[in-house]
């Protein structure tokens, strides 16, 4: 079993414009995570992620926790995640 794995996130509510992305990057190098978090025209916030499943887990159930513990900005009102096979992203996670 491969010790990295990629996972997309697609999150829906009060998430752009609210500095969501910023707290999702801070995040995601805090658990040693590769990828990116982009606005998507119809409101959601894509999270593209890639590193070892525990710290996929754990940005999951960050993105969902109700409330957060982290001073989540915004407002999650739900999270869709599709797995798939790591693609071996660059260094670092950014905002797009």
């Amino acid at each position: 079993m491969s010790s990295t794995a990629r996972a997309t996130f697609f999150v829906r509510g009060r998430v752009q414009g609210v500095g969501f992305r910023w707290w999702t990057r801070s995040r995601a190098l805090e658990l040693g995570l590769v990828g990116h978090a982009r606005n998507m025209d119809d409101g959601r916030v894509e999270v593209v992620a890639e590193g070892p499943p525990s710290s996929l887990a754990t940005l999951e159930e960050l993105l969902r926790e109700q409330p957060s513990t982290t001073r989540r900005p915004g407002a999650v009102t739900s999270v869709v995640r599709q797995d798939g096979m790591a693609k071996g992203v660059a260094a670092g996670f950014v905002e797009k």
